[in-house]
């Protein structure tokens, strides 16, 4: 009985801490969740959609791509990705998509508009990070590699060079 009594408490310790870490990690690096805004008017030439998540990394791209539109005749919709459900890709003339690698799998959000949008991915741009940097959906041309803020001029770069051309610029 003492044996079975030790087996125990060595069982539930090691299930106490794994829950604390899963608690830890979820808090150190789960996403923030990003406020949504529009720039410019929605009557302009092009429509540009941007989902994304809530990081440093992302804000700095983020940034970038609507400081670089904010000026061209392009209607710009900020949004977390947990919004994708209710977006319409008809509505845009690009949908740039960016989230990272979570639980060895996209967002459920992301997944679900991916699946249900396969016919617009020629207007799609994704951007996935994760810790690899080489993670990203099946089916899904993306840009891949890791959260790193000296990279995001790259990206960017990359991004608005795919951009460009949907938006007619």
């Amino acid at each position: 009985m003492k044996k079975f009594r030790k087996i125990l408490l060595v069982f539930l310790s090691a299930a106490v801490v794994f829950l604390v870490f899963m608690f830890w990690y979820q808090n150190e690096y789960a996403m923030d969740h990003v406020q949504e805004y529009e720039l410019n008017s929605p009557g302009e030439n092009s429509r540009l959609l941007l989902a994304t998540q809530g990081s440093e990394f992302k804000n700095t791209i983020t940034t970038a791509i609507v400081d670089y539109y904010k000026t061209e005749p392009v209607y710009i919709k900020v949004i977390d990705v947990s919004a994708l459900v209710g977006v319409n890709p008809n509505n845009y003339d690009a949908l740039l998509v960016i989230h990272t690698w979570e639980k060895w799998k996209p967002p459920s959000a992301v997944q679900s508009f991916m699946d249900r949008t396969i016919e617009y991915r020629d207007k799609m741009v994704v951007l996935t990070t994760s810790g690899e940097g080489s993670y990203k959906m099946e089916g899904v041309d993306a840009l891949t590699g890791e959260s790193i803020l000296d990279q995001t001029p790259m990206y960017v770069g990359e991004i608005i060079k795919k951009l460009n051309p949907l938006l007619k610029l």
